[in-house]
């Protein structure tokens, strides 16, 4: 789906009269009739906000936006957003803008859940808190594809991603019936969800809460909205934080021909992130001995004939059956928090106790995954966005190399875009790039070494392309550094406050090191230089 990148409204030109152009000239250039000037289009009109008290000292509005910005007066959509507002507003510096990822994910509910953990009191004081349901999200003009949700979950295959020919041919046609539904309901929203029209809303949407520039913390998916809008509007940026970024080359286009070949999620390099973060729970684990339930005898060779037990039959537990791709969306789920391994090395360990004729059984406790968001939240947008194979043959291609290259999340990762295969959508006003553009004020890019959803290198790469960007490093693990180191969380909050950056080449630690004992955590330890 190539596309121009959108272009900005022109500004006018600056004319000089040169002091020596002689009176009778001029005159006869004044007399003589002329063309009129083009007229300069109008930009969209910036909304109103009327704020109401909506529970818990929030507040909550809507603003009516453009459904399209090639056509900024014609028909509207409505956005949802809720703030928190500065504890201390005397001092108010103004709005921070937040979006915390997915695509599909809602900011106001982000701000409802957790507004008040989000930041330090410091942060919070001088800070409204401000989050919005992107559009064709939530409580916004959503995408909706079928009536109900359990219709839309009824379309969903019966696991998590497809480890034989016969169930790869199942995910192909519940593909093919999701499209098939977005086609005939989406309506005119399916073909304006791209990421640059949510940061062109941003934009407007600072510009309704009387900010001269945007403030911004994204996280994940929301990273790349950041670099979006920083590449869009490169004057207006105050200060954005970009956390858990991935590659904006990868994810719009790839590089070279890669986009004939390569689904979106394999150029990102979800797959290998994933890989390499179990390699340190495997690790961290053998290091805890009896802090680490599943750490008795080799993790990684325990894990690998679970797996392999699993992926010949599934196993049978009160839940009902738990098999080889259950495991490895289990374990990807907890590798995105630290705090949850843990947890999941339990999980091991029972499923270990169940499946091994070696070992006494145990009763297996089970969790259905939650539903997260609107099915339709991350196609709409991450298809809108990349360019991606033609085939479906190219994603069953994909899926047997990334396995081989990044074992148990290869086919996850891979199969999770497949949806872009047969996606009806097409937005032509999404943003490919460039990503190098010079922003008024430094960017903070923050990157996790061991992220199991969007790598190190992106953050990397991204640090790269941004001229007036710093790389803050987190050597830790899981999605993102939220939550998950008082080092980062002090220079996002002096970032946030005052738009320094970290020194180049700074690295935090984290605050828990997963099976250690209390005495070997590193809460508050000072930063250190980067390795290379």
């Amino acid at each position: 789906m190539p596309t121009s990148p959108p272009t900005q409204h022109p500004h006018g030109l600056r004319r000089t009269v040169l002091a020596g152009i002689a009176a009778g000239v001029l005159a006869s250039l004044l007399a003589a009739p002329t063309a009129a000037a083009p007229p300069v289009p109008a930009g969209p009109p910036v909304p109103r906000l009327h704020w109401a008290a909506c529970g818990d000292g929030l507040e909550c509005t809507t603003a009516r936006v453009p459904l399209d910005y090639d056509r900024p007066s014609g028909a509207t959509i409505t956005l949802a957003l809720i703030r928190l507002p500065a504890s201390g507003p005397g001092r108010r510096i103004g709005s921070i803008f937040l979006n915390p990822g997915g695509p599909g994910e809602s900011g106001v509910d982000a701000v409802r859940q957790g507004g008040r953990s989000l930041f330090s009191a410091q942060v919070r004081a001088r800070f409204d808190l401000v989050g919005l349901d992107p559009r064709g999200v939530g409580a916004s003009t959503p995408l909706r594809c079928f009536d109900t949700l359990d219709q839309a979950l009824g379309v969903l295959p019966p696991f998590p991603f497809p480890v034989t020919a016969a169930e790869e041919r199942l995910w192909v046609e519940a593909d093919r019936t999701f499209a098939r539904a977005c086609a005939r309901r989406g309506g005119p929203i399916l073909d304006h969800m791209a990421t640059a029209d949510v940061a062109r809303d941003l934009d407007l949407l600072r510009q309704a809460v009387g900010d001269r520039q945007l403030t911004y913390v994204g996280l994940s998916y929301g990273a790349y909205l950041g670099a979006t809008y920083a590449n869009l509007f490169p004057a207006k940026v105050r200060a954005l934080v970009l956390d858990g970024v991935p590659d904006p080359i990868a994810w719009a286009t790839g590089r070279g021909d890669q986009a004939a070949t390569q689904p979106l999620f394999n150029r990102v390099g979800s797959a290998e992130g994933a890989s390499a973060t179990l390699g340190e729970f495997f690790r961290l684990c053998d290091q805890g001995g009896p802090a680490c339930a599943f750490s008795q005898g080799d993790p990684r060779r325990r894990y690998q004939a679970l797996a392999r037990r699993l992926l010949a039959n599934p196993a049978q537990t009160p839940d009902g059956p738990v098999g080889y791709a259950d495991l490895v969306y289990a374990t990807l789920r907890a590798l995105q928090d630290p705090a949850a391994w843990p947890e999941l090395a339990q999980r091991l360990q029972q499923l270990d106790s169940l499946t091994n004729p070696s070992a006494a059984a145990t009763r297996l406790g089970t969790s259905q995954p939650d539903y997260p968001n609107l099915l339709e939240g991350l196609p709409s947008v991450a298809c809108s966005d990349s360019d991606n194979p033609d085939q479906v043959a190219s994603w069953k291609q994909a899926a047997d190399a990334a396995d081989r290259t990044a074992p148990y999340f290869g086919r996850y990762w891979t199969w999770s875009s497949s949806i872009c295969q047969p996606w009806p959508g097409h937005d032509p006003d999404r943003y490919t790039g460039p990503w190098t553009a010079q922003t008024v004020n430094p960017v903070l890019v923050i990157g996790n070494r061991f992220d199991p959803a969007t790598p190190y290198q992106g953050a990397v790469s991204l640090a790269r392309l941004l001229p007036r960007s710093r790389l803050l490093t987190l050597n830790g693990w899981g999605h993102t550094s939220e939550g998950k180191s008082s080092c980062i969380d002090a220079h996002t909050a002096r970032y946030l406050l005052t738009t320094r950056t970290p020194q180049p080449g700074t690295v935090c630690q984290p605050d828990i090191v997963p099976f250690a004992h209390p005495s070997a955590q590193t809460a508050g330890s000072p930063t250190k230089p980067a390795r290379s």
